[in-house]
C-alpha cells in the first residue's frame, strides 16, 4: 500500500493564522483554568459569566495591543520599551477598570471593599496577564524576525556560493585555448587538414562538457573521465609521444558523482608542470575507487614536483622538491574551494611531491549515486568488508595516440 508523504507545514508558515491560533488557544485556555478553578472552589456557576466577560476584555485589549506593539517593535529600543510601557500600564488599567466594575455591579466582590480598593487589587492581577502575553508576543515576534534574517542571510550566501562556484567553474586556462587554436592554425596552413579537423572537433567537444553541466553541478566518475580523456586527446596532439596517460576506475567507482570539471584542473597541472619542463614528458595516473563509504580519486604524474615557495597558504602539506618553481598554485586553491564549498569538512583533499620526484593529488569524497545519497554509517561497515574483498583489479585504459601535430608554447 503506498503512503503518501506527510510534509508539515512550520507553524509560522502563515503568521496571521499563527497569531489567531495562540490567541484562541492561549485565552481559552486561561478561560478554562479560571472557570475549573472557581467550580472547584465551590463558586455559583454565575462566576462563570464573569470570568466570560474578563476573558472577551482580555482578549479585545490583546488585539489592541498587538497592534500597538506591531508598531512598536519597528522602532529603537529606548522608543520601543519605553512606549511599551505606558502602553501596557494603560491596556491594564482599562483591564483592572473593567473587571471591578463588572464584579462591583455583580455584588461579587468581598465584603465591602470599597470600588479603589478592588480596582488596585485587579490591576496588578491583570498586569500579570497582559504583561505575560506581551512578552511572548515580543519573544515570538523577535523570534521571527532573527529567523527572516537567518533565511535572507542563508539566502545571500546561496547566491554567494553559486557564484563563486560558477566563476570557478568557468576558470578555463586561455593559455591552453591558445595553444589549441594555435596549433589548429598550424595544421591549416601546413595543409594536414584531417589532423587540424580531429583536433577542432576534439576541442568543440570539450568545450561543449564544460558547457552543458550546471556551475554547481555534479556529473558522474565516468562522465568526468570522458571530458578528461577529451582534454588529453587535445593535448597528446599536441606533445605527441611526451604525454602518457592511463586511467584506472573501478566499476563501482564509475557510477559515483562528484563536482563537474573538478579533476581538470589537476591534469591540466600535472601537463604543464609535469609533461612540459622535462624533454621525455611525463605519465599520468588517475586512478578511483570506492573505500568504504566514500570515493577516493588520485591523479598524480612522474614529473618533477613541487617546490615549498609555490604552495598557496591553507593547502594541505607536502614534501617539497626543487622543481616547479613557477607554479602559482591558482589551480588547487581553485579545488580546496569548491570542494569547501560542496562537501564542508566531509572531504579529504592532500597533495604529496617526494624527493624522489613526482606529484599526486587525493581527493576523497563521501560516496554519492544518482540513485542514492551518501553511504550511511550503516552501510558503512558492508561496503568496507566489499571494498576489501579481493576482486579483479581495475581496467587500465591507455589514452590513444592521434595524429602529430606540431607543438606551439
Amino acid at each position: 500500500m503506498a503512503v503518501l508523504p506527510i510534509r508539515p507545514t512550520p507553524f509560522f508558515a502563515n503568521k496571521n493564522q499563527a497569531f489567531w491560533n495562540l490567541q484562541l488557544a492561549g485565552w481559552g485556555g486561561a478561560t478554562m483554568l479560571r472557570g475549573m478553578s472557581a467550580l472547584a472552589n465551590g463558586q455559583s456557576p454565575d462566576r462563570l459569566v464573569i470570568i466570560l466577560i474578563a476573558t472577551i476584555t482580555g482578549f479585545s485589549l490583546s488585539l489592541i495591543l498587538a497592534v500597538a506593539y506591531g508598531r512598536l517593535i519597528r522602532q529603537r529600543p529606548l522608543v520601543t520599551w519605553g512606549a511599551t510601557v505606558l502602553v501596557l500600564a494603560a491596556a491594564t488599567a482599562v483591564y483592572a477598570f473593567i473587571d471591578s466594575w463588572v464584579l462591583d455591579v455583580a455584588g461579587a466582590s468581598a465584603g465591602s471593599a470599597s470600588f479603589a480598593n478592588l480596582f488596585v487589587g485587579i490591576y496588578f492581577i491583570d498586569l500579570t496577564l497582559l504583561g505575560a502575553w506581551s512578552a511572548l508576543y515580543y519573544a515570538i515576534n523577535f523570534f521571527l524576525q532573527v529567523e527572516e534574517q537567518a533565511d535572507r542571510l542563508e539566502r545571500l550566501e546561496a547566491q554567494a556560493t553559486s557564484a563563486q562556484l560558477a566563476m570557478l567553474r568557468y576558470q578555463l586556462n586561455p593559455h591552453f585555448l591558445f595553444n589549441t587554436l594555435n596549433s589548429i592554425s598550424t595544421l591549416v596552413l601546413l595543409k594536414q587538414s584531417e589532423t587540424a579537423n580531429a583536433m577542432l572537433t576534439r576541442l568543440s567537444s570539450f568545450l561543449r562538457h564544460t558547457l552543458v553541466t550546471q556551475p554547481g553541478g555534479k556529473v558522474t566518475v565516468a562522465q568526468e573521465m570522458e571530458t578528461l580523456q577529451l582534454y588529453l586527446g587535445i593535448e597528446q596532439m599536441r606533445f605527441e609521444e611526451r604525454l602518457r596517460s592511463s586511467f584506472r576506475i573501478e566499476p563501482e567507482a564509475a557510477k559515483a558523482e562528484l563536482p563537474a570539471m573538478l579533476l581538470q584542473p589537476l591534469v591540466e597541472n600535472a601537463i604543464k608542470y609535469g609533461v612540459s619542463p622535462q624533454e621525455e614528458g611525463a605519465e599520468i595516473d588517475i586512478v578511483a575507487q570506492v573505500v568504504g563509504p566514500r570515493l577516493r580519486v588520485t591523479v598524480s604524474d612522474t614529473g618533477p614536483g613541487m617546490t615549498m615557495n609555490s604552495v598557496e597558504d591553507g593547502l594541505p602539506a607536502v614534501r617539497h622538491t626543487h622543481a616547479r618553481r613557477d607554479s602559482t598554485g591558482v589551480g588547487l586553491a581553485n579545488i580546496r574551494d569548491r570542494l569547501a564549498q560542496a562537501y564542508g569538512e566531509e572531504h579529504r583533499f592532500e597533495i604529496r611531491s617526494p624527493e624522489s620526484g613526482g606529484f599526486s593529488v587525493l581527493i576523497e569524497l563521501p560516496y554519492e549515486t544518482k540513485e542514492s545519497p551518501a553511504l550511511s554509517e550503516a552501510q558503512a561497515a558492508p561496503a568496507q568488508a566489499l571494498s576489501q574483498k579481493p576482486s579483479a583489479p581495475p581496467a587500465v585504459v591507455p589514452s590513444p595516440l592521434p595524429p602529430k601535430a606540431p607543438q606551439t608554447t
